[in-house]
């Protein structure tokens, strides 16, 4: 099956602004998140789709790249749009034989391996080289941990691997999946595949260090009176939390181990409820009439003396 247009898996046009792309995901990624949807068994494939076009469309290098090439566009070189055929044993520290690197460009044939004056080949076993490839996880995959299939090409083919996400993995790492990259010459082993992790944001969630932050919006009067709020987690649904009297705008209110897993300690960091009060941008006439009343109640301007 042919793989979807980026543009038309988030519904926008190839002209559309970033902010308009960043907005389209995050309406998708609100409706076919899985936690909004736990009965539909479409809701995981579904979202890592949006995900990972958003991947690409919200970087502007990528979205570059992408309008250049399309699907195409992760091997696609400066020139024309062709793939360095030696860019498998960039940095790897070894110095491949011929026979290896025309092997890789002439698809598994050296021009100097058989036929009538081919030049015998002296080649002894060599292990593949390792590949390189990247792979979009869920946030709630990446600091839960579990499963998450990844499409790789493999002499021209594509295979999708059942990679396992450990919980708490960050942006950026690196996962070795051993004997999946380049097959080796003269029968021996395959390299190994170097997946690094890019992790998707969350529509409501954001990740500092094992803490996760969470806005909430809060009306002035749970501020200045206290309240008992629904707050939502990660993995446990919506909690109550007390709001404190007098509490500003921006104080982070803490809910504690509904944070990210520590693999090394097996311990979680928290969760953190950023407050946002929420000013009504109309109010009736009795309310109006009640703010009156309550600021000439209220105490001194917190500007007084401020700049003193």
């Amino acid at each position: 099956m042919a793989q979807r247009d980026f543009y038309d898996v988030l519904g926008v046009s190839r002209g559309s602004s970033q902010d308009e792309i960043r907005r389209a995901y995050k309406k998708l990624a609100r409706k076919h998140h899985p936690d909004v949807k736990p009965d539909d068994p479409n809701a995981q494939q579904a979202f890592s789709e949006i995900t990972e076009a958003y991947e690409v469309l919200g970087d502007e290098e990528k979205r570059r790249k992408y309008d250049q090439f399309g699907h195409a566009f992760r091997g696609a070189g400066a020139e024309g749009g062709r793939g360095n055929p030696f860019e498998q044993y960039t940095g790897s520290g070894e110095i491949p034989d011929l026979e290896s690197i025309l092997s890789g460009m002439f698809g598994g044939g050296s021009p100097f391996s058989g036929g009538r004056g081919a030049r015998k080949s002296s080649a002894r076993p060599q292990k593949g080289q390792d590949a390189q490839a990247e792979m979009t996880v869920p946030f709630q995959v990446a600091v839960e941990g579990g499963t998450h299939e990844v499409s790789v090409q493999h002499s021209g083919k594509t295979e999708r691997l059942s990679v396992r996400i450990p919980a708490g993995i960050d942006d950026g790492k690196v996962i070795r999946l051993a004997g999946q990259g380049n097959p080796g010459g003269h029968g021996a082993p395959a390299g190994d595949l170097l997946l690094t992790v890019r992790v998707a944001p969350h529509p409501w969630f954001r990740r500092e260090t094992l803490n996760l932050l969470v806005d909430v919006p809060i009306t002035p009067s749970e501020a200045a009176l206290g309240a008992k709020i629904d707050v939502p987690t990660l993995t446990e649904g919506s909690l109550v939390l007390s709001v404190p009297a007098g509490t500003p705008s921006g104080a982070r209110l803490r809910l504690r181990g509904k944070g990210v897993l520590d693999p090394k300690t097996q311990k979680r960091g928290d969760l953190l409820v950023v407050v946002k009060i929420v000013v009504p941008r109309s109010l009736s006439d009795e309310a109006k009439a009640l703010y009156e009343k309550l600021a000439q109640a209220a105490p001194l301007s917190p500007r007084v003396n401020l700049w003193t």
